[in-house]
């Protein structure tokens, strides 16, 4: 009989560092309080933190980000955005200093319980959380005007509920501070919340880590237009996959390849069906234009008639 992973006290790594060994949240002394946490998992990250931690720090309860060997400032980045909205104390970093397996090939010649697996990396970060509901949050998702109200919200309502959150996004493929390139030709909704239990933990999949669930759990889904993913396109947005040329024959990869050829079209000064090219007003970031002007007042619903060729149509 297979020992479920959160099952114990906790999680001992094979290289013996016991300072980076894990105590489940809900072991710890006084359990976990209710309330909602955004856990970010981050890497040269520095650059889009001005747009991504104040909403979501307004929207939570409490953002707790972890960074992974940053050498752009990252950390400090973070803890000046938070102070300057007058948010340190819903804030925390901390940092994970073991070098973390890509995914794909090299995640999955990683064994699990070891500092250097995503799977152990991730159960590292949420062992951190304080709260009965923790949202996992990327370094690049930021929040729309919509989303952030949607979110908090959310926030205080999920804190003793047992239900799994679908957030959707949109990639922001971002070429200078006034013209972006948004992608509505891809329907990209995934598991972003979850409550904090023996129930959802994170184990090995073939080619990233994967949260656990009951086989029966309650699911909702978002509306689109909530929050959107920054792509950076003088950036290196596939640093984190060991190989991005396979992505054309995984069958688990449809999204990443969309972003693929997206992102190569781009540089080869073509637009994408379904892609829409964005100017923001003078003075004003095309990020900020994007999240509180743009999509808020975009029609619903964004119909897709197939990711694969993004036959984009808006309706309202």
């Amino acid at each position: 009989m297979t020992i479920p992973i959160g099952s114990g006290h906790g999680l001992t790594n094979l290289e013996g560092r016991t300072d980076f060994d894990i105590v489940w949240p809900w072991n710890q002394p006084g359990g976990l309080r209710r309330g909602a946490t955004a856990v970010l998992r981050v890497k040269n990250e520095a650059p889009g933190l001005r747009f991504v931690l104040p909403p979501l720090l307004r929207a939570c309860d409490h953002v707790l980000l972890v960074d992974n060997g940053s050498d752009d400032g990252t950390g400090e980045e973070a803890l000046r955005v938070a102070a300057e909205h007058g948010l340190a104390h819903k804030f925390t970093l901390k940092e994970y200093p073991f070098a973390v397996a890509r995914a794909g090939g090299e995640h999955l010649a990683v064994n699990e319980r070891s500092v250097h697996s995503l799977a152990y990396f991730y159960n590292w970060c949420f062992s951190h959380v304080r709260t009965r509901y923790s949202w996992k949050w990327d370094g690049d998702m930021v929040l729309t005007t919509e989303g952030e109200v949607s979110m908090a919200d959310l926030s205080w309502q999920v804190g003793m509920a047992e239900a799994v959150i679908r957030f959707p996004r949109h990639g922001l493929y971002i070429e200078s501070a006034s013209k972006a390139y948004l992608d509505l030709g891809l329907r990209n909704i995934e598991e972003w919340g979850f409550p904090m239990s023996p129930d959802y933990v994170y184990a090995k999949a073939p080619e990233w880590e994967i949260r656990t669930t009951p086989d029966r759990i309650e699911q909702f889904a978002l509306p689109q237009g909530l929050c959107v993913e920054l792509k950076w396109l003088d950036g290196d947005e596939f640093a984190h996959w060991t190989n991005p040329e396979a992505f054309a024959t995984s069958i688990r990869n449809r999204r990443k390849r969309r972003e693929w050829l997206v992102w190569n079209a781009l540089h080869d000064g073509e637009v994408p069906e379904g892609v829409v090219e964005i100017v923001a007003p003078e003075g004003v970031h095309v990020v900020d234009h994007v999240t509180h002007t743009w999509l808020p007042r975009a029609p619903r619903p964004f119909v897709v008639d197939d990711p694969d060729h993004a036959q984009l149509h808006l309706r309202a």
